[in-house]
Order: structure tokens, then C-alpha cells, then sequence
């Protein structure tokens, strides 16, 4: 893999979490839901897990670019794990609607574990770390700057919106309304 086609995985990588972002705010939005803590985390760690391909984009592919995104993974598989354990009781009907029959946690942790394998394997070409003299912009493009500039408008939008959820104080568990709108 040459450094050209490693940075559009990246861009690519960076189109998929701002689906995931995209995805989570229409489910605030148009269906009502406000986000738990833990849902609120998720989303930080999906921002965290871009902060590598952005990396990568700007500066080339480097392993420790990688890491930093398998690391955020890993947490939030981790966080994902907690939420899908507090909701696993028989009888308990979770936090937040379903979607293809699963909550939105539940869809977190697998966007977190393929998010680790596919991190794990696109490590595992390491011609993609060697200069290989392409013609490639500074920053890869319009494809992959429009890729970062969405997951940075996208995670600014979340900031905003659990300021306006949270307040300045700490959020709470089951919210049902927006603290500083009320």
C-alpha cells in the first residue's frame, strides 16, 4: 500500500466516523433522544478515534498516528461494553430506541472492534510509512480536507449540543431535557 492510497483509507476512515456522528445526531434530533453519559463519551472517543487519519493526512502515515486511534478504540469499546453490561438483564428494554435491533451502544461497540481490526491490518502494510515520491498534495486533496473538516464541524456540533444538554455542571443520567434552554 503506497502512501496515496493509505491517506484516501484514512479520508475513508473519516467519512465512516463522521456517518457515525451524523447518525447519533439525528437520533437526538429527530427522534427526541438525548444522549446518556456514557452515549456522550462514545461520541468522544469516535472524535478520538479520527484524531489518527487526521494525523495521517496532514503529516503522512505513521505508525504512532495509528496508535493513537487504536488506543481510542480500545476505550471505547471499552465504554461501549460497560453500557451494553448495565442494559443486559432480562426485562430491561435498554436506553434509547433500537435500531435493526440494536441499541445505539450496542452499534458503538461494533464500530469500535471493527474499528481495531481494520487499524490492526492496514498497519500490516508498512510500504505505506516509506516516502514513496508521489504527487500528492500537502494534505491530501479535497476528497480527505473535506473528510476532516466534517468530523471537526461534526464534533464541534457535538461539543455545542451537550453544553446546551449538561450545562456546567455534570449531565444527567437519563435526560430529558436541555439544562441551559429551560
Amino acid at each position: 500500500m503506497t502512501q496515496t492510497r493509505a491517506i484516501t483509507l484514512n479520508a475513508l476512515g473519516l467519512y465512516g466516523v463522521a456517518l457515525v456522528l451524523a447518525a447519533a445526531f439525528a437520533a437526538q434530533f429527530i427522534l427526541n433522544e438525548l444522549p446518556c453519559p456514557l452515549c456522550l463519551l462514545q461520541r468522544i472517543l469516535f472524535a478520538a478515534l479520527a484524531v489518527g487519519p487526521i494525523l495521517n493526512i496532514r503529516f503522512g502515515p505513521r505508525p504512532s498516528h495509528y496508535a493513537m486511534s487504536l488506543l481510542a478504540a480500545v476505550a471505547g469499546a471499552v465504554a461501549s461494553t460497560r453500557q451494553v453490561l448495565l442494559h443486559i438483564l432480562p426485562g430491561d428494554a435498554g436506553y434509547g430506541s433500537a435500531l435493526l435491533g440494536y441499541h445505539y451502544y450496542t452499534w458503538a461497540l461494533i464500530g469500535f472492534i471493527a474499528a481495531i481490526i481494520l487499524i490492526a491490518v492496514v498497519m500490516l502494510f508498512d510500504r505505506q510509512f516509506k516516502d514513496d515520491g508521489a504527487v500528492l498534495p500537502p494534505t491530501g486533496g479535497a476528497f480527505a480536507q473535506i473528510a476532516v473538516w466534517l468530523v471537526i464541524a461534526l464534533t464541534a456540533a457535538n461539543v455545542a449540543t451537550t453544553l446546551l444538554e449538561c450545562g456546567f455542571g455534570a449531565c444527567a443520567d437519563n435526560p430529558v431535557v436541555y439544562e441551559l434552554l429551560k
